[in-house]
């Protein structure tokens, strides 16, 4: 009989992470077999200080024993005290259900980083500038410099380094790690991130060097709407490279006054700006050993000591994860090329290219051509998304940025003089978090709309959620953040990714414990557009209740139960703030950003006529629905969230709440026929998905909503937020078929209408650009905006038909329940989720539902298989209900249910007339 093998080791939901700084971290692992129904009944995990002890079956550290278990994630480590900078390997070996023994996994490690402030040894240094940077003219970057020697019998070498700014560093003249902007984004005020990198190869006998690349990043940089320097005036640099010898010696090579600093080609620099490289300024050699001209270079500025926290960086980087061609590429009458890559993405253009000495060519960025063909970059607002490379002359010149990165599907390259363009690459950067969902259809254009989701998060998945890559503002706005959050977890591994935002949300919340609308925080007083955000950016409904509804998240997808206790305390002091202000339960404060971009069912003058301040242009569901809803819903979390960690007196308290804010609610917005005020289509949806209405009025509710989207063509009106709570209401309430009419609707609005457009990414508007009117207004009109991908979650769970059953955390219970409606006839979707990978393909054939499922080890599944009533499902050539490892549940809605237990499993059955395409 096939035994469990235990894989993909990680810890803290990481691969191999180097120098964490959590002293308890979390293991985790799946199982995996051929066969049906297996199942881990137990465990045993070693943990060893080297290698070799685990050779012998030994754990120094920890040795856990036989643990009778299921579980496979989020097991604490339970071992010896481990300290700063300690290596740690280990493995694990399962049991199965029948108490069968399987082999050893591979070895998996981990290491500690610095735990403590006093073990750093070195001081900040980087290079003073009283240089006030322009949009025209940011900051240059700053080179720094130090040569030291190594003894031979180097054991281990380590670097820890971290920037206020950004940083790249190289030994030796080889670049180290592959990072493209550490330290990330943080709010620098309260904390910034190291990174750990193992250097041993990199040192050599004798002469070494140190060289790195400063530059001002989201510290000092321009950020936001808000201009230059909100945290800092010059970037900093702080490192300690740990040498460990064969003999047992160590020795330390800091960040002091000895280094030198220099400026050098990079002559300006800015996330958002762009960055000119001058490269008759190159020196090289500059980052090796025997740099002929470092005398000239000046003392490195000893920088003031930071005072916030320093701390491990726990999540995955930014690097760069692709390249792509050009897909086109036209030369216009005047000497420019137009370059189109055939996706709109995040990162920058990497080019060879000739030219003669003190040529200029400059790099234009941007999402779409305009009605003439030219560049179209009046979205951009103030961003320049512009690159500067002034030759050298001569042959092999590449030009490629360093800190720097734009939104951009087209490139305009202009020369102040002739060049040649020899090569060119658009390459790709997000942080590199694994890719764990795929789906396709039978419908181009819906598939086509399933990369537009993918390619969205990717270019806006930078250190934080940010809601655009392009224009001056890339925020990290915690409202398209937590509509986002589902799909982003069918997408990617976000574990790690999401649960370093909830700190920097944390780091964000006031002290009155309302929460800012978007993380890191970044203080006004003004924009560049002359508006003072210092207070109007806080407390807003749907957006500062992001931390509750991602945290849940988290301990819904991957079981982190960690993370609701880390945040525990902040999410209470919301809904206390909540509570505080609206004890009433009835909150109506404005201004509120409510469904953000729904669209006008009717005219805007009747419904400011009806409402006054509730409404804006920007949401036609009035403020105090909106507002009131979700604090009754962060209330129900709160209860939720208290009830997964044991607090029973909480989970009281804040049903208690939800229940007094749900009847005011009522009493207020509902009248007897169900009609809620302001009658949204997202008013409805809300309530509904929320659980705000009276039993009574449910299906009156309903049948409005449903009656009010037919009326208007299939057509959904709804902003941000209100789109997820409308599919999901749609098909919760019995209208599965509407939802997909929604879906594969193809005029305007709707998703389909962008991708018919050649949309490559999900746009912020549904009007992005219209037949009839062109492009929307400037001022706030991305073309990679995520919220509208929010349908991403629905697509995985209703046409890939995956999903978890019930309440239980992680996916170890499956709800596998594909919906064969609308135009579709094929599906194929698989999910890599915390316990293993989950599969389903389902087609059409002849009348017939042909439906394979694949469940991981250690899973089970509820499977929902469409069929005619009184007709035999198969599983391969046998009635379902007696086929091995499956057992009958019964009927509903339709479908034959079955419980399943790991396997693949293919069922067939007849196929319902009113589900065929």
């Amino acid at each position: 009989m096939e035994t469990l093998r235990a894989q993909r080791l990680r810890a803290e939901n990481m691969d191999d992470p180097l120098g964490i700084d959590v002293e308890r971290p979390r293991l985790g692992w799946i199982v995996v077999c051929g066969r049906r129904g297996a199942a881990q009944g137990a465990y045993r995990v070693l943990v060893a200080s080297r290698p070799e002890l685990l050779d012998e079956d030994k754990g120094d550290l920890w040795d856990s024993g036989v643990v009778a278990s299921a579980a496979t994630q989020q097991v604490e480590y339970e071992g010896r005290e481990l300290v700063s900078e300690q290596r740690a390997y280990w493995k694990v070996r399962a049991w199965d259900e029948h108490g069968v023994e399987g082999p050893w996994s591979e070895t998996a490690c981990w290491s500690m980083g610095l735990l403590s402030r006093d073990e750093w040894n070195g001081v900040w240094i980087g290079w003073k500038k009283d240089v006030k940077p322009t949009k025209e003219a940011p900051k240059p970057n700053v080179y720094l410099r130090k040569g030291f020697g190594v003894r031979a019998g180097v054991r281990r070498a380590t670097v820890y380094a971290t920037a206020l700014g950004l940083y790249r560093l190289w030994l030796n003249g080889e670049r180290v790690g592959r990072d493209v902007f550490s330290p990330e984004w943080t709010d620098y005020h309260v904390r910034v991130q190291y990174q750990t990198y193992d250097v041993t190869r990199l040192l050599r006998e004798g002469d070494n060097a140190a060289g790195v690349l400063l530059g001002q990043g989201w510290y000092s940089g321009y950020i936001g709407m808000f201009g230059y320097q909100k945290y800092g005036m010059d970037p900093a640099y702080l490192m300690q490279l740990s040498i460990e010898y064969e003999d047992g010696t160590r020795e330390k090579v800091t960040t002091d006054g000895s280094w030198t600093a220099s400026l050098g080609p990079v002559v300006s620099s800015d996330l958002q700006m762009g960055e000119t490289i001058d490269a008759r300024l190159e020196m090289p050699g500059w980052n090796a050993p025997g740099f002929a001209t470092e005398a000239i270079w000046s003392p490195a500025d000893v920088m003031y000591d930071y005072r916030g926290w320093i701390v491990a960086q726990m999540s995955r980087p930014i690097r760069e994860t692709g390249e792509r061609a050009p897909h086109s590429l036209r030369w216009t009458p005047d000497g420019r090329v137009l370059l189109d890559f055939g996706q709109n993405l995040a990162g920058w253009m990497r080019a060879s290219l000739k030219g003669e000495a003190g040529t200029r060519i400059t790099f234009r960025f941007g999402e779409a051509l305009d009605a003439n063909g030219e560049l179209y970059t009046e979205n951009l607002r103030f961003a320049r998304q512009t690159d500067v490379y002034v030759c050298r002359g001569g042959e092999g010149e590449r030009f490629e940025p360093t800190f720097t990165y734009h939104g951009f599907r087209y490139v305009e390259v202009r020369g102040d003089g002739p060049f040649e363009l020899e090569e060119a690459a658009a390459v790709v950067v997000h942080s590199e978090l694994p890719e764990t969902g795929e789906l396709e259809t039978s419908h181009p254009l819906v598939n086509r709309l399933i990369e537009n989701v993918r390619w969205t998060q990717r270019a806006n998945f930078m250190s934080v959620p940010t809601d655009c890559p392009q224009r001056d503002e890339r925020h990290g706005w915690t409202g398209d953040g937590q509509i986002f959050s589902g799909t982003a977890a069918y997408y990617m591994d976000v574990s790690a990714f999401y649960a370093k935002w909830l700190v920097d949300l944390e780091d964000a919340q006031r002290p009155t414990g309302a929460y800012t609308d978007f993380a890191p925080f970044i203080f006004g007083p003004k924009t560049e557009f002359d508006n003072d955000f210092t207070y109007t950016h806080t407390a807003s409904a749907g957006w500062a209740d992001a931390p509750l509804i991602v945290a849940w998240l988290l301990y819904e997808t991957y079981g982190d139960r960690r993370v609701l206790r880390k945040h525990y305390g902040s999410m209470k002091r919301w809904v206390e703030f909540n509570r505080a202000q609206f004890p009433d339960g009835i909150r109506d404060d404005v201004p509120q950003y409510g469904d953000w971009l729904s669209v006008n069912e009717r005219p805007f003058e009747e419904r400011i006529a009806e409402f006054g301040r509730m409404v804006s242009h920007h949401s036609t569901t009035p403020y105090d629905i909106f507002s009131t809803a979700y604090m009754a819903y962060s209330a129900k979390l709160m209860a939720d969230i208290a009830a997964a960690l044991g607090e029973e007196e909480d989970r009281r308290t804040y049903r208690e709440r939800f229940e007094q804010i749900r009847g005011a609610f009522a009493d207020r917005f509902v009248d007897e026929e169900g009609r809620i005020k302001g009658d949204t289509q997202t008013a409805y949806a809300m309530a509904l998905e929320m659980d705000l209405l009276p039993e009574r009025l449910r299906e009156a509710a309903v049948t409005r909503l449903v009656g009010k989207i037919r009326e208007l063509g299939d057509m959904a009106t709804t902003g941000f937020l209100g789109t997820k709570f409308l599919m999901d209401a749609i098909v919760r309430e019995g209208h599965a078929d509407l939802a997909f009419r929604l879906l594969l609707r193809e005029a305007y609005p709707s998703w389909l209408y962008s991708v018919r457009q050649g949309a490559t990414t999900i746009w912020e508007r549904w009007d992005g650009w219209t037949e009839e009117k062109g492009f929307q207004d400037p001022g706030m009109n991305s073309l990679c905006h995520y919220a509208f991908g929010s349908v991403g979650e629905w697509l995985f769970r209703h046409v890939g038909g995956i999903g978890r059953e019930g309440a239980e955390a992680g996916f170890g219970a499956l709800l596998i329940r594909p919906r064969p409606l609308g135009e579709l006839t094929f599906a194929r979707c698989r999910y890599d989720s915390v316990s293993g990978p989950v599969a389903t393909e389902w087609r059409i054939v002849n009348g017939e539902l042909l439906l394979t499922v694949e469940i991981p080890a250690n899973a089970t599944a509820l499977v929902y298989v469409p069929s005619v009533e009184g007709t035999e499902v198969l599983e391969g050539d046998t009635p379902a209900r007696l086929a091995e490892g499956v057992g009958e549940v019964g009927r509903e809605d339709g479908c034959a249910v079955f419980r399943v237990g790991s396997g693949k499993f293919s069922f067939v059955s007849l196929l319902p007339a009113s589900a065929e395409a």
